[in-house]
C-alpha cells in the first residue's frame, strides 16, 4: 500500500474492508477521491488469491461500472494492486472492439470490469459466463440507475448463481440505491462515512450572477483570471458543450471535449490532453464525467446548472479531492436563482452571490421580499406571550348562542 502511495487506510476503507473480508453484503457511500476503489479491490484480491488456478482460469469476481472511463480507472487499480499476483483481469465495455474482449475472455480471466449495455450483449449472445461468480461490485450504483440501466443489472445478477457476495458503492445513498439493495442484498452492512454536506464543506465556493447572453464571455474570463493549469468546465447538454468548447477555443484558451457523442479514443484523448498539461479546460457533461480522476484538480466551474442535488454533489467531488484545495465557480443566471437556493438548503450551505466588476447586470432581477423588521416587544419575546395568552383566553371563553331563525 505503501508503495501506491497510500500511507494510511482511508476511512471508508477502514469501515469497507475487516466487513468485507467476512463475506458480508455491502451498501457504501463516501465521496470521491477517498479510497472507495481500493476498499473494495483490496479484499478481493485477498480472496481470490486464495482460488484462482492459473492453468484453470473462470471469471469469478464481476465489477459494473457506468462508464467507459470509470472502467479503464478502476482496470487501472487492480493492475496496480495486484502486480504481485497470478490474477488477471478483463475489460467488456462499449467504444472498443468486441473481437478484442472477448478473445481475452477465452484466454481465462479471473475478474471482469464491464459496463452494463456491453455486458448485457455479451450474455445475450452466450460470449460470456457467469455461473462461476462469487463476487458482485457495483461502482457508482446510483449513476447507473439514473442512466436507466436497473432492468440491465437486474438481467446480469440472476445469471449469476446464488449464493453470492454484493457490495454497492456511490457518492450518496439514494432511495432507488434501498430499493436494489433490498432485491439483491442480504443484510446489507451499510457504510456511509459522511452525507453530501461533507462533500461540498472542504471546498471554496463562489456563485457570480451574470446575465444569460454573456455567460460565455465571463466564464472565459474567470478562466484566463484564474491563473488555474487545469479547469473542468460542466455543460449540461453535448449542445451547450459544443458551443462552450467552440467559444473558448476562439478565445484562444486551449479547450478539450468530453461527452457521450464522442467515441471511447476522442474521449479518452480530451482527458489526457488534461492531465499532461497540453489543455487547460476540460468541457464535459455530467455524465461524461463519472469516473472522471484527476489528481489536485484546483478548479471546478458549474458553466450550467445542473439538474439535481445529486449532480451539484458529483461535479464538486471531482474537486478537493484527497485533502487537496479546491474551488468550485457556479454561474447562475435568473432562471437558476431559485434552484441554487434549493440546493443551498439541502446541503445546508450559504453561498454568497457576487456580481463580477466587468459584468453588470441587466436582465431583469426577480423581486425578492424585503425581510421586516423586528418590533421591541417582538425582540424580547412578549408579543409571543401576548399571543398564547389571547389563545388560551379563546379556549376558555364560552360560546354566545347563535341567534334563532324566525
Amino acid at each position: 500500500m505503501a508503495q501506491e502511495h497510500y500511507p494510511h487506510a482511508t476511512a471508508i476503507q477502514n469501515r469497507v474492508i475487516p466487513l468485507a473480508m467476512k463475506g458480508i453484503d455491502i451498501i457504501g457511500a463516501s465521496k470521491s477521491g477517498t479510497g472507495k476503489t481500493a476498499a473494495y479491490i483490496l479484499p478481493l484480491l485477498n480472496k481470490l488469491q486464495k482460488v484462482v488456478k492459473p492453468d484453470n482460469k473462470v471469471l469469478r469476481a464481476m465489477i459494473i461500472v457506468p462508464t467507459i472511463e470509470l472502467a479503464d480507472q478502476v482496470s487501472r487499480n487492480i493492475s496496480t494492486l495486484s502486480k504481485y499476483l497470478d490474477i488477471t483481469t478483463v475489460k467488456v465495455q462499449g467504444g472498443s472492439h468486441k473481437s478484442t474482449q472477448l478473445g481475452k475472455l477465452k484466454q481465462g480471466a479471473d475478474i471482469v470490469v464491464a459496463t452494463p449495455g456491453r455486458l448485457q450483449d455479451f450474455i445475450g449472445n452466450h460470449k460470456i459466463t457467469l455461473e462461476f461468480i462469487d463476487t458482485v461490485i457495483l461502482d457508482e450504483a446510483d449513476t447507473m440507475l439514473e442512466l436507466g440501466f436497473l432492468p440491465d443489472i437486474k438481467n446480469i445478477l440472476k445469471h449469476c448463481k446464488r449464493p453470492w457476495q454484493t457490495m454497492m458503492f456511490s457518492a450518496t445513498i439514494s432511495q432507488n440505491i434501498k430499493k436494489l439493495a433490498k432485491e439483491f442484498l442480504r443484510d446489507p452492512a451499510i457504510v456511509e462515512i459522511h452525507d453530501r454536506r461533507d462533500v461540498v464543506n472542504a471546498i471554496k465556493h463562489r456563485a457570480i450572477k451574470v446575465d444569460r447572453k454573456r455567460k460565455a464571455e465571463l466564464a472565459a474570463k474567470l478562466i484566463k483570471e484564474s491563473g488555474t493549469a487545469q479547469v473542468l468546465l460542466f455543460a449540461a447538454s453535448k449542445s451547450s458543450a459544443d458551443e462552450i468548447y467552440t467559444y473558448l477555443k476562439a478565445q484562444k484558451i486551449w479547450t478539450s471535449l468530453i461527452h457521450g457523442g464522442l467515441d471511447r479514443g476522442a474521449r479518452a484523448k480530451s482527458l489526457s490532453l488534461l492531465k499532461s498539461g497540453k489543455t487547460q479546460v476540460l468541457v464535459a457533461t455530467d455524465i461524461a464525467a463519472r469516473g472522471i480522476d484527476i489528481k489536485a484538480l484546483p478548479l471546478v466551474i458549474n458553466y450550467d446548472f445542473p439538474e439535481s442535488t445529486d449532480d451539484f454533489t458529483h461535479r464538486v467531488g471531482r474537486t478537493g479531492r484527497a485533502q487537496h484545495k479546491g474551488t468550485v465557480i457556479t454561474l447562475l443566471t435568473i432562471r437558476d436563482y431559485n434552484r441554487f437556493s434549493k440546493i443551498e438548503k439541502h446541503l445546508k450551505l450559504n453561498i454568497k452571490r457576487e456580481v463580477h466588476p466587468d459584468f453588470v447586470l441587466t436582465d431583469t432581477q426577480p423581486r425578492q421580499a424585503q425581510p421586516r423588521k423586528k418590533l421591541l416587544r417582538e425582540k424580547k419575546g412578549y408579543i409571543d406571550k401576548d399571543k398564547k395568552r389571547r389563545e388560551a383566553y379563546a379556549k376558555k371563553k364560552p360560546k354566545r348562542p347563535g341567534l334563532k331563525k324566525r
